[in-house]
């Protein structure tokens, strides 16, 4: 069988929603060092190898808002789709105290196998999805660990992250405090910003609408709760579009 990269959902859908999972899976493929990155089974199985919880909720999101959804079918360990291409971590040799072996000592060679395979064909295709209209919505789906190792608790259930181009993601913001009762992070536990990104190369530097949403992974873990997060925020990314007025 012929390794396939992504996995698209919807494609013929009719709304200005495009719905990402950039680290929807902890799949290594089998060129990738035979298929293993050298690190344990309970590690792979962590908010390290990929988003716990996120591909549910997006796929969901994606069938509810009427919008395609695109999912990446590799680890971020393996590579990351959401970093630009000259990032330095888009190898990652270490993550929240785990040494990737496989990462350790790979080369520019390595490097170019793995963008030739997993992170040229997933950013082709969301490039693709976002062209089927001249107004598309971005809305990236990400989930984040309740704690780093050796860090503190983190409180929010919900981020809205974002970086200067902030119309959709404060609206959304405002609705949230509005209508729900949720600890919102406001650009947390990350800064919405990393120059190339697949938020920057794909709505940023094209004027697009766009939002990137961190759900706090112990409560996107079961099909249900993933489809409940999906169904409450649906009706809240729909207002807050409208309220942005474009």
């Amino acid at each position: 069988m012929t390794y396939q990269p992504f996995f698209e959902f919807g494609t013929t859908r009719k709304s200005r929603w495009t719905v990402t999972s950039d680290h929807a899976a902890n799949t290594v493929p089998t060129f990738v060092n035979g298929g293993d990155l050298g690190i344990s089974a309970a590690d792979m199985n962590r908010h390290i190898a990929y988003d716990i919880g996120a591909a549910g909720v997006a796929q969901e999101l994606g069938a509810l808002l009427d919008g395609p959804v695109i999912c990446s079918n590799f680890s971020r360990l393996v590579i990351d789709p959401n970093r630009g291409s000259d990032d330095p971590t888009l190898l990652m040799k270490l993550y929240d105290g785990t040494i990737i072996p496989a990462n350790r000592h790979a080369g520019p060679d390595e490097l170019e196998q793995r963008m030739v395979a997993c992170y040229r064909p997933y950013r082709s295709a969301l490039d693709t999805l976002m062209k089927r209209r001249d107004n598309p919505v971005l809305l990236s789906i990400h989930s984040f660990t309740p704690q780093l190792k050796g860090r503190p608790w983190r409180p929010w259930e919900i981020g809205v992250l974002y970086a200067e181009d902030d119309r959709l993601a404060r609206a959304l913001i405002d609705v949230l405090h509005t209508e729900t009762d949720l600890t919102i992070g406001d650009n947390k536990p990350y800064h919405g910003h990393l120059l190339g990104d697949a938020v920057d190369t794909h709505a940023l530097k094209h004027g697009h609408l766009n939002v990137l949403i961190e759900l706090r992974n112990d409560l996107i873990e079961t099909e249900a709760d993933q489809k409940a997060w999906a169904s409450r925020l649906t009706p809240l990314l729909e207002k807050a579009l409208s309220h942005v007025g474009l």
